[in-house]
C-alpha cells in the first residue's frame, strides 16, 4: 500500500502568526515535526502541504533544505489541498497530521496506521480522534484515497473543506469509521494539551524539548507524561487552554460531536 502522510503547515495562523517557524531545541517547530513523523516506521512518504501565498515561500525554502516533498495549494480549502498532495504523490491510502503536533509520539502514528493496514478491508476511515483519547496534540486520520476523492468531490460545507475530513467522520451511513483508544484506557484528551495554538502552548512545548530532546531525541508520550509527574508546574503554563479545539465553533454544525468534547473560550 503507498501510503501518503500530509502534514499541513502555513504562517498565517490568526492565533499565533508564525508558529511553525518557532524555534525547538535549534530548529524551526516544522522542521522538529516532520522529524517526529519521520521516526514512523508507516508514515510513507511524507509531503508538507502549504499554501501559495507569497507568505509561505519560507516553507518551500525549508523543505528544499530539508529534502523534503511540498505541495502548494489552496489556502483555506484543506480538503483540496490535502486531495491534490495525495494524488500527486499516487497514494492508495492518505495519513492526516496537522503541523500544531510537534510532540507527537510515532509509535501512536504507527498504532494508527497498522490498525488501518490490519483491517483495511473492513474500514474507509480510521483516527485516533473519534472518540479521542490521547492528549490533545497526537492527531492521527488515515482512509483510503478513494475515500478522500469522495469527500473531495461531494463535501460542500465551508467546515468540510477547511478541516480535510468532517465530511467522511460526519457520515457514519456512508462511510466505515475506525478508531484507536490509547490502550491505558485513561481519557487525557480534555485535561492535557501537547498542542500549539496559543503563546502559552509554545512555552510549554519548548520547555519540554528543553528538558527531553538533547537527552533523547526520540522521546514520547510517557517520556512528557513522567517529566510533568515530576515538574506539575510545567503543566499548569497553558492548562488554560485544555479541550479547545475547532468544535467549540461548530456545534450547531457537527452531528458526532458533543459539548463535552470541546471547550468554549
Amino acid at each position: 500500500m503507498n501510503i501518503v502522510t500530509v502534514i499541513q503547515a502555513r504562517t498565517g495562523s490568526s492565533r499565533l502568526p508564525n508558529k511553525v517557524l518557532l524555534p525547538l531545541s535549534g530548529k524551526t517547530l516544522l522542521e522538529r515535526m516532520v522529524e517526529r513523523v519521520k521516526w514512523s516506521e508507516l508514515a510513507g512518504k511524507i509531503v508538507v502541504a502549504t499554501t501559495e501565498e507569497e507568505s509561505d515561500n519560507i516553507i518551500e525554502e525549508i523543505c528544499i533544505k530539508n529534502n523534503l516533498l511540498l505541495y502548494r495549494g489552496n489556502t483555506e480549502d484543506l480538503l483540496d489541498r490535502h486531495y491534490q498532495a495525495a494524488k500527486l504523490f499516487n497514494a492508495e491510502a492518505v495519513v492526516k497530521i496537522p503541523s500544531d503536533c510537534p510532540l507527537i509520539d510515532f509509535r501512536i502514528i504507527d498504532k494508527v496506521i497498522s490498525y488501518f493496514i490490519e483491517n483495511s478491508d473492513k474500514y474507509d476511515f480510521v483516527s485516533n480522534l473519534h472518540p479521542a483519547t490521547y492528549p490533545d496534540g497526537n492527531d492521527v486520520e488515515i482512509m483510503h484515497f478513494d475515500v478522500l476523492e469522495y469527500a473531495w468531490k461531494n463535501a460542500n460545507r465551508k467546515l468540510e473543506r477547511e478541516h480535510t475530513t468532517p465530511y467522511i467522520w460526519e457520515n457514519p451511513d456512508k462511510f466505515r469509521i475506525g478508531n484507536v483508544e490509547w490502550e491505558t484506557g485513561l481519557n487525557y484528551s480534555m485535561t492535557h494539551r501537547f498542542t500549539i495554538d496559543y503563546p502559552e502552548d509554545y512555552e510549554f512545548i519548548k520547555l519540554v524539548y528543553d528538558e527531553l530532546y538533547f537527552k533523547n531525541p526520540r522521546f514520547g508520550l510517557i517520556d512528557i507524561l513522567d517529566l510533568l509527574e515530576s515538574k506539575p508546574e510545567l503543566k499548569t503554563i497553558n492548562e488554560k487552554y485544555n479541550g479547545v479545539n475547532w468544535y467549540r465553533n461548530h456545534l450547531d454544525e457537527l452531528k458526532t460531536i458533543t459539548p463535552d468534547q470541546t471547550k468554549i473560550i
